[in-house]
């Protein structure tokens, strides 16, 4: 049986790291795992998404609707517009930030209300978290991603210490110690 795993958000954010941290940690606790690449304008601030599948064997990566477990997001609306992908009795961890997309920032649409309430209201297991101050707190701003890795790592079965070896190996050396914060900040978060 297959785990699914889609990271979402606008480009720029990092998802490819993130991703590569999931199928990091994966692979170093045994599992069989496909990654994908990049999808969307991931150079010109669009919607992107990857996708992670992991278990004890795993064919391809490519997510379908109402098919993944866990959607992990870098923005709310992002979150709303992968929604459907999302298995009955899904997770969805997002961060609570907004990124107006080029309608709204063109005025031709607004950014619309609520999406926390409707994504519950859709039945999703949401866990909103401002991922921002947590990646501020640990040293940088661009350090969200791995706050929500963290996160998603605590939800997880496998051990702390795997992943935080694939945080060392993945992250550049002189980014490590404030991704190391990040990612102690976000696993802690979840276990709220």
């Amino acid at each position: 049986m297959a785990y699914s795993i889609m990271i979402v958000g606008v480009g720029g954010q990092g998802t490819l790291l993130a991703s590569r941290l999931i199928g990091d940690a994966m692979v170093r606790a045994g599992r069989d795992v496909k990654v994908s690449e990049v999808h969307g304008m991931s150079q010109r601030g669009g919607s992107v998404v990857t996708y992670v599948k992991y278990g004890d064997r795993v064919d391809s990566p490519i997510v379908d609707l109402g098919e993944a477990d866990l959607i992990l997001s870098f923005e709310l609306l992002e979150a709303a517009r992968w929604l459907p992908y999302l298995k009955t009795g899904g997770k969805l961890i997002s961060n609570d930030r907004r990124i107006d997309p080029m309608p709204v920032i063109t005025g031709a649409a607004k950014y619309p209300d609520g999406i926390d309430a409707a994504i519950r209201a859709a039945g999703a297991d949401l866990t909103l978290l401002d991922a921002l101050s947590l990646a501020v707190a640990a040293g940088s701003a661009k350090a969200v991603n791995v706050v929500l890795v963290g996160v998603a790592a605590r939800q997880t079965d496998i051990p702390k210490e795997v992943w935080l070896e694939s945080v060392r190996e993945t992250v550049p050396p002189k980014f490590l110690e404030m991704n190391l914060k990040a990612f102690e900040l976000g696993y802690a978060y979840g276990d709220k």
